[in-house]
């Protein structure tokens, strides 16, 4: 990804937008614009992310980088529970977030247990470098928060990581509250109808006897006519439900229709 020109506020995905805009509520602009500018130039040479913290190396005036470290306050396990819960039963969710989208509405799942996804302001979020300087955010903290505004947009996955939980740990959850509901509705089913007993019929009779009928057909116990009516079994049961259904009627109609003629000529034979 091109980190060298920052874009404009209507072209950044919202999540990213609100978190340039937490940076923005910080009072020392000139301090801001010397963390932009490193964040720019490729300062930031890695960042790290270990559960809930991001460490980064972000080279200044020195020949060794300085160290940065960045935390969020994690949700407890009580909280992701309910936040997962939540997820779970809005299945587009799941899917936009897959696909690198933050649905705007993910908010309101956190709001809902009171929660906020974003820091409220900048002391929410504890900071730590190295450098010498004395104000917090130092410009090293500084192009570490811009950074992870590009990393945000590549994956807003690492937003919820930084609240504790992890894009892996977040898929198997909502995995297993699925299944918990797909058994939960398994076993509230109606049991199935007793199978019926087998028949006597052989499995496989011999095709080629399919029409043969060895015995005298009694004329006063049997007629065999044509059908009064065209319509076949197909007609009566309406459309199948195939993706091939117009080939599969079209073959079963053929068969139905040559049935009584093929009795027919056996019987006049």
């Amino acid at each position: 990804m091109n980190r060298d020109i920052d874009p404009l506020p209507q072209q950044r995905q919202w999540w990213v937008q609100r978190w340039l805009e937490l940076l923005d509520s910080y009072r020392f602009k000139k301090r801001l614009e010397r963390a932009r500018t490193y964040a720019r130039s490729g300062h930031v040479l890695n960042i790290e992310f270990s559960s809930n913290q991001v460490k980064a190396q972000v080279q200044g005036s020195e020949a060794q980088p300085y160290e940065v470290s960045l935390a969020i306050a994690s949700f407890t396990e009580a909280d992701w529970e309910d936040i997962i819960t939540s997820i779970s039963a809005k299945a587009l969710f799941l899917a936009q977030l897959l696909a690198g989208e933050m649905p705007p509405e993910i908010e309101e799942v956190f709001t809902a247990n009171g929660l906020s996804l974003f820091p409220f302001n900048l002391s929410d979020i504890n900071s730590h470098c190295t450098c010498p300087d004395p104000v917090n955010p130092c410009k090293h903290i500084g192009a570490v928060y811009y950074q992870l505004g590009d990393r945000f947009s590549e994956d807003p996955f690492i937003l919820l990581q930084l609240r504790g939980k992890t894009k892996q740990a977040i898929i198997l959850a909502l995995r297993q509250l699925r299944q918990q509901e797909v058994d939960l509705t398994t076993a509230t089913l109606p049991p199935s109808p007793p199978t019926p007993e087998p028949s006597s019929t052989p499995s496989n009779p011999n095709q080629a006897d399919f029409w043969s009928y060895r015995e005298p057909l009694d004329p006063s116990l049997v007629k065999i006519t044509p059908p009064e009516s065209h319509k076949t079994p197909l007609d009566v049961l309406g459309p199948l439900p195939h993706r091939e259904a117009e080939l599969i009627e079209k073959y079963l109609q053929q068969v139905y229709q040559s049935v009584p003629r093929r009795i027919l000529e056996k019987n006049s034979a």
